[in-house]
């Protein structure tokens, strides 16, 4: 899955989206994706000057947009510019390593359950196999106007 098919699966635009290419994906199960991080990031002069970090809400909303993509997959629908996805609660979230400019940061969101609209998943990013991040997400989608 390229960046054409993301923007087409997405709303999100630069500087907010988050996911370059998916690597792997299997319907209704998990997805892999790949966002590579450079320095021309629009939060690195300030996210820190001397040390550039990811801050780790981005992290969090780079997986979140992996599970979109893998949610909009598993139910086969082309979401509309009015679909957004939103989150609706984070558990366990837990940093692990600082991510910077040149690193390659790899998504997986695994669904472990979708019960009234709500979509949870068990998510992970890494870097070169070291966890950098992990969380279970919940998110829903609406309709907006």
């Amino acid at each position: 899955m390229d960046i054409q098919y993301i923007l087409r699966k997405l709303p999100h635009r630069y500087p907010f989206l988050l996911v370059d290419r998916v690597l792997e994906i299997d319907k209704n199960v998990r997805i892999k994706a790949l966002k590579n991080v450079t320095i021309n990031e629009p939060f690195f002069p300030g996210h820190f000057p001397a040390r550039p970090v990811m801050p780790g809400v981005l992290m969090l909303e780079a997986l979140a947009q992996a599970a979109a993509l893998l949610s909009f997959e598993s139910m086969d629908t082309e979401p509309g510019e009015d679909t957004v996805v939103y989150f609706v609660g984070i558990d366990g979230a837990r940093f692990k390593r600082p991510v910077g400019p040149g690193d390659q940061l790899i998504l997986e969101a695994t669904i472990d359950r979708v019960k009234s609209g709500i979509y949870r998943y068990k998510t992970r990013a890494s870097v070169d196999g070291a966890l950098a991040c992990e969380a279970d997400l919940m998110c829903t989608m609406r309709k907006v106007s």
